[in-house]
């Protein structure tokens, strides 16, 4: 079968001149089709001449439809009054689909009148037969010959929204100064082979279009974690703290709970809450004079305190599990600076990494989130030099609404939680747990008499819920993240 684009070349080279509208009747397409065909041949060279056309046609209406099929309206208005009259109200009853129309035109033919010589008035026949003019141009426009329906009438069916006027645009086509009745195909690519020999001298090319759009480049997103945990990275670096490595997921519960004061019957150590490590399932990787240091803390205290009085057992602290906190870190710094040559120097410290608990899943609880921690050891300082801290970090972010809730922390006294109001739950939300580090635990990790240790861990979950208005975190991570949202997010954002 021929291609449109030659079909329309050999019409033209037959006939002559055509309307594109034309064609489309005598080839049974449809007349975008055709105009398809036409751009086709006109990209190849100047084969054929095309110029713009409109024409203009009348098509009926919904309402010129059903005038087609029953009838006008005053005709059913006529129709329906008996030869003895009827009650205007009973005749807007039976005088078909617009009878309030059909009662106005009726009237204004003189084909009915309104009898009131008998008391009640009545709509009585004036005429005994009527011609319905308007059912006979709707049928002579439907059936294409519109032509016999003069341009007044037309006018007024308009306004009676019987019929619509269309305009349809076309081509006028006609034999171009390099006309041919076979597409030539042009060449895309200029070769080498084609410059060596000359033969591009012989050839056609097509043109280029310099305006198409080219084929968006592929492209990574930052997901909005990621931004708002490089802006926290950023606003402690600015404060003067440094970052701790925290390249390791699996942590022995010695250094997850027992350097850190956490007795080893505490709920947090039961399988409901932490999740534990089969393979490797035990670990020795801790220095052995910190596990009597540690020992003695739990069992007998430290600095007056009683500890709690229980047979601390090794083999407990040696179980792996996946860290549920990123404070088994900061109790490794703080070993470290307390044992370097020199002696103790103040630190700030802090670290964003992944931490892992046996939550219940809900709109602000995962099983894996992020931890933001911070400590800073120095000589003196108090709980106020926490909120003060707290205070000048989250105003960095832009978060002015918090409060603050006294709590109890095995390894922090005082102890307190952070609260962030997030304005689309609309109810404040914890994002962070903090305190002063106690003495049984900063003692057995070598911290000096007179050094204050103050730690917070954050939620980097939770702020960033409330800095994106998400109101729950599985639309944040998790296998149910809607990828669209990363896509569409800013690459930054303008906090006003």
């Amino acid at each position: 079968m021929q291609d449109i684009s030659e079909r329309i070349l050999k019409y033209i080279a037959d006939h002559g001149e055509v309307d594109t509208l034309d064609l489309a009747t005598i080839f049974g397409e449809d007349h975008q089709k055709v105009v398809g065909g036409v751009k086709s041949i006109e990209a190849t060279g100047e084969l054929i001449r095309s110029v713009p056309s409109t024409r203009k046609s009348w098509k009926l209406t919904a309402e010129g439809r059903d005038i087609l099929e029953h009838g006008s309206h005053e005709a059913n208005v006529f129709q329906a009054v008996p030869k003895d009259g009827i009650a205007q109200s009973e005749l807007m009853k039976c005088g078909g689909k617009n009878p309030k129309a059909g009662f106005s035109k009726a009237m204004s033919n003189g084909w009915i009148y309104i009898d009131k010589s008998g008391g009640a008035p009545l709509v009585r026949r004036k005429v005994d037969t009527i011609d319905d003019e308007v059912g006979a141009h709707v049928k002579a426009i439907a059936g294409g010959k519109e032509s016999s329906v003069p341009d007044g009438v037309k006018n007024e069916y308009k306004k009676r929204k019987i019929l619509e006027e269309s305009v349809t645009k076309s081509f006028v086509l006609s034999k171009g100064p390099e006309f041919a009745t076979t597409l030539k195909k042009l060449e895309t690519d200029l070769t080498v082979e084609m410059l060596a020999s000359g033969l591009w001298k012989d050839l056609k090319f097509k043109a280029y279009n310099f305006d198409a759009l080219g084929a968006p480049p592929g492209r990574g997103q930052l997901h909005p974690l990621m931004k708002v945990r490089t802006e926290f990275r950023q606003i402690f670096l600015e404060m003067g703290f440094s970052e701790m490595p925290t390249n390791n997921f699996v942590e022995s519960g010695f250094w997850n709970f027992d350097a850190l004061y956490v007795p080893q019957q505490h709920p947090a150590r039961d399988q409901q809450d932490t999740f534990f490590v089969s393979h490797p399932k035990m670990s020795d990787k801790f220095p052995l004079a910190l596990v009597d240091a540690v020992r003695d803390s739990h069992e007998r205290g430290v600095d007056g305190s009683i500890g709690y009085r229980y047979d601390w057992k090794l083999d407990e602290g040696r179980k792996n599990v996946l860290r549920t906190h990123t404070t088994g870190v900061s109790a490794r710094m703080l070993y470290k600076i307390s044992h370097q040559p020199g002696g103790f120097k103040p630190i700030k410290y802090f670290s964003i990494d992944k931490v892992f608990r046996n939550e219940t899943l809900d709109a602000t609880h995962l099983a894996e989130f992020h931890q933001v921690e911070g400590v800073v050891a120095d000589y003196g300082i108090t709980l106020g030099d926490l909120i003060g801290t707290f205070n000048a970090f989250f105003n960095k972010l832009g978060i002015t609404e918090l409060e603050y809730k006294p709590t109890f922390n095995p390894y922090t006294e005082p102890s307190m939680e952070i609260f962030c109001f997030h304005p689309g739950l609309q109810r404040w939300i914890e994002v962070g747990n903090s305190g002063v580090f106690r003495p049984e635990m900063t003692r057995p990790l070598g911290v000096p008499k007179g050094v204050n240790v103050i730690a917070w861990g954050l939620s980097l979950e939770r702020p960033t819920m409330i800095k994106y208005g998400l109101n729950n975190i599985r639309d944040l991570i998790g296998p149910k993240v809607d990828l669209k949202m990363v896509q569409d997010n800013p690459i930054c954002r303008m906090d006003c």
